[in-house]
Formats: C-alpha cells, sequence, structure tokens
C-alpha cells in the first residue's frame, strides 16, 4: 500500500486535481501508463487486455505499426495543420477512400471534423439548412454526441440535464430483451413511427430519420431482423432523408465494414468517428454533395481535416482491408459471444447476450424473471475486471450492460483470457470482493 505521500502523487489524485469533472466519465481509479498491442499497461506496471479500445476508437489497438508509420510521416512534415483555407493530399486521400467504400449516388463530399460529436452535430445542421425542414426524429436510448446540438437530437439518460430541441421526436428503439409495449418491439416501434408521420411529424416538414445499426450507449441493442429496412422503406416513401450513426460500430467492428449492411439499407447521410482515426481525434461525415456543397464556411474549424489524423484514417483503412480485420472482427465476435453464454449457465447476473462481431453486450439482471437491473453488481464487475487484468465499461438506460469493444485486431488468446478473468470476476463479486463504499466515487453514466 502506498504511503499518504505517495497517494498524492498517484495519477488518480493529480487528475482529481487537475482535470474537469464535467468531462469525465470515471468507473475507478483506472490510471494507464502505456498502451501494449491489445493491451494496456497500469500505472502499477499489470498489463491489461483491453476490451474497450477506448470506447472503440483505438481501432487497432496500441502502437500498431501502419499507424505508428503514417503519424511519423506526416507529423514528421506537415503540410499545415487542417484544410480549411489550404489543401493536403491526406485529406483529399482519405476523402476518396472513404467515397469509394461507402454507397451513395456518384455527387458526394466528405466533411472532417474531430469527434462523432461534431460530425452528427454538423449533419443536422446542413440537413435543415438544405431542405428548410425543422423536425427530426430519433431514438429514446440513442447517443449522437457531447456538443450541444448533437445532445439535443439524442434519448440517453445520461443527457437529460440537456433538453431536446425544437421539433425532435423520440421513437423508443426495439428492445427485445426488455420489450416496453405489448406486441413484436420492431412492429410497435414501425406503428408509432406512422402515427408520428401521420398527425404531429408530417413529413414535409421532416428534415431526417437518425438511426444506429446497434445502438450502441442504449445498451448495445440489436434491432429485430427488417426493422432498419422498414424504416429506411418509410423515409424513402415520404422524402425523409435516412442518417446513420456509424460512430461507435461501423469501420468493420459488426463483421461487415458497415454496420449498416446487416440491414441490407443504404443511408444519405453517414457518420463516422471514434475508430476511424485508430485513437487519434478524426470524424467524417458523407453525404450528398447537395448538402455538404450547399454553403461554404458554413461548417469550419480550424484543425479540421488535420493531415496527422486524416494519415491515421488513411492507415486504419487500409489496415482494415490489408489484415482482414473485419473477418476477425466477426470470428472473434462469435468466439467471445458463444463463451458468454456459457458463462450464463454458471452465473444467472446475467441476463441477455447479444450483439454482432466486436461490438457485444452483456445485460446483468438481478432475477432473469423480472429482469430488473443489477446496476450495482455491474458497477463493481467493471471495478473489479480492472484490478484483475481486464479493462472494459458498461452502458445502457440503467448502466447495467458490460460494454465489449475490443480492438478489431485481438487475438483468439486474448478473448480467451479476457472470457476466462471475467468469468472468475462474476463469482468474486457475487461472493461480496467489492463492497459499495469501492464503487461510491465513481458514478459512471
Amino acid at each position: 500500500m502506498p504511503n499518504s505521500t505517495e497517494a498524492n502523487h498517484t495519477l488518480a489524485a493529480r487528475d482529481a486535481g487537475a482535470i474537469a469533472g464535467i468531462e469525465k466519465l470515471r468507473f475507478g481509479p483506472f490510471a494507464l501508463r502505456a498502451g501494449d498491442g491489445n493491451g494496456l499497461i497500469a500505472e502499477n506496471g499489470q498489463r491489461l487486455i483491453d476490451f474497450s479500445a477506448s470506447w472503440g476508437a483505438a481501432s487497432l489497438g496500441h502502437g500498431h505499426p501502419a499507424l505508428v508509420e503514417a503519424v511519423h510521416r506526416t507529423v514528421s512534415a506537415m503540410p499545415g495543420a487542417s484544410i480549411l483555407s489550404t489543401i493536403h493530399e491526406p485529406a483529399v486521400a482519405l476523402a476518396e477512400q472513404l467515397l469509394r467504400l461507402t454507397p451513395g449516388g456518384a455527387d458526394r463530399r466528405v466533411w472532417f471534423g474531430h469527434s462523432g460529436s461534431d460530425a452528427n452535430e454538423t449533419l443536422v445542421r446542413a440537413i435543415e439548412a438544405a431542405t428548410g425542414r425543422k423536425r427530426i426524429i430519433s431514438f429514446i436510448g440513442a447517443y449522437h454526441g457531447g456538443t450541444a446540438l448533437s445532445m439535443s437530437v439524442s434519448g440517453h439518460t445520461a443527457q437529460s440535464h440537456s433538453a431536446p430541441r425544437a421539433g425532435l421526436f423520440l421513437l423508443p428503439f426495439p428492445n427485445c430483451y426488455r420489450p416496453h409495449f405489448p406486441g413484436e418491439p420492431g412492429a410497435v416501434t414501425l406503428a408509432q413511427l406512422d402515427y408520428l408521420l401521420q398527425t404531429v411529424c408530417p413529413p414535409h416538414d421532416t428534415a431526417a430519420i437518425i438511426f444506429e445499426a446497434i445502438q450502441a450507449d442504449g445498451g448495445l441493442l440489436v434491432p429485430p431482423p427488417g426493422f432498419i429496412a422498414a424504416v429506411a422503406e418509410r423515409a424513402k416513401r415520404h422524402g425523409i432523408l435516412l442518417v446513420c450513426d456509424e460512430v461507435k460500430v461501423g469501420l468493420g467492428r459488426t463483421g461487415l465494414l458497415h454496420a449498416f449492411q446487416h440491414d441490407g439499407v443504404e443511408p444519405d447521410l453517414i457518420s463516422f468517428g471514434k475508430g476511424l482515426g485508430g485513437g487519434l481525434p478524426l470524424s467524417a461525415v458523407v453525404g450528398p454533395a447537395s448538402i455538404l456543397d450547399r454553403q461554404t464556411a458554413f461548417a469550419m474549424q480550424t484543425l479540421c481535416g488535420n493531415p496527422v489524423s486524416c494519415a491515421a484514417g488513411l492507415a486504419v483503412l487500409e489496415t482494415i482491408a490489408k489484415e482482414g480485420l473485419v473477418d476477425n472482427a466477426w470470428r472473434r465476435g462469435e468466439q467471445l459471444t458463444a463463451g458468454l453464454r456459457q458463462l450464463m449457465a454458471r452465473h444467472a447476473v446475467i441476463g441477455d447476450v447479444r450483439g454482432r462481431g466486436l461490438a457485444i453486450g452483456v445485460e446483468l439482471v438481478e432475477d432473469r424473471v423480472t429482469k430488473i437491473p443489477a446496476s450495482r453488481f455491474c458497477q463493481k464487475v467493471v471495478y473489479r475486471c480492472y484490478e484483475r487484468g481486464l479493462l472494459l465499461f458498461y452502458v445502457g438506460m440503467s448502466s447495467n450492460v458490460l460494454e465489449l469493444t475490443p480492438p478489431l485486431t485481438l487475438t483468439e488468446a486474448e478473448a480467451a483470457d479476457g472470457l476466462a478473468i471475467l468469468d472468475q470476476v462474476l463469482g468474486e463479486v457475487a461472493a461480496g470482493a467489492v463492497i459499495d463504499a469501492d464503487i461510491a466515487a465513481y458514478a459512471g453514466w
């Protein structure tokens, strides 16, 4: 145990005294010293298997040679710092590659930003300006960002401090494990969508429907088959733009390059973030030129299209293709899902295992019949996992869903080792190894 002087100089103590609390989401005193492939090195030197990848942002893990080379090469001879008023190769090359990799019409453009938040904010602003329509349809449980406008079109309980925007209509996202209303969840939501469009949300003034192919922060909810396609059909029929937020689950994570491909739809606009930069700040919007070229100086930031971030993004896309990481995400996801379902037989607290590829949710409940969320148990599991050498976080509207979004480069052995740690921790927490006081300072969501 460190003495009081040493404790005052830990990273956690220094963090508490220097960095603003309003930008933190802490699950414990999780202090890291370095990254190492698909692992992380804690402040005390312990190696952790990374099942979070910084919420999916570290898509290639930590220190991948392709990413290191691209960043070093570009930062050594940076052609400026942005594309605001000049042009450089990394941004143009990345934009061209994104256009090749995403479906859509011939006349499309790419907008670059720093995070999924600014990407979603920009596309909403641009859509409204281009269409002249002021109504947006989103889903309860959606988390589209942390800026004012991106929060205002979200529907997550963690953002109840931010009021929804005028003209926003929220629909329940189908929850097949925990239906909110009688009837098949997808059909119920579609009926509500139809009723909205027939009454208080007329199509002639509705600009877009924004969706996630898997609702990530809402609890890794996978919609029922045919649901997203049915939403897309209604959007097309009524002349409403279909917008897909791929920020967290896109670019190979679900076992296809784009998560929306599982549903056979072609969105009008797509937002990317997190994994696109491999851990560096980078986001993008891909959509029609009629929207993204409509007005100059409309959504500009000084460091937009930063050459180092864009070079990293290009390296990420090239590495995903070169190393077969889409297929690896699917195979490792199948391994993890099978292993987690085996854990269900030994741990009654696991109520549901769901996801696609390496976007997996494990919902913890106090009782499988009542399905009461085991929120505090979930918090203790995440805390104890860190102590045992596994880093993961939790999500969900009730903070009771373990989220597994490891790097796309995760190996079979690392997946097995992570499952073994989780198995051990579930038993330890059930036996009282973590007390309430241990997690009292870490509210999480």
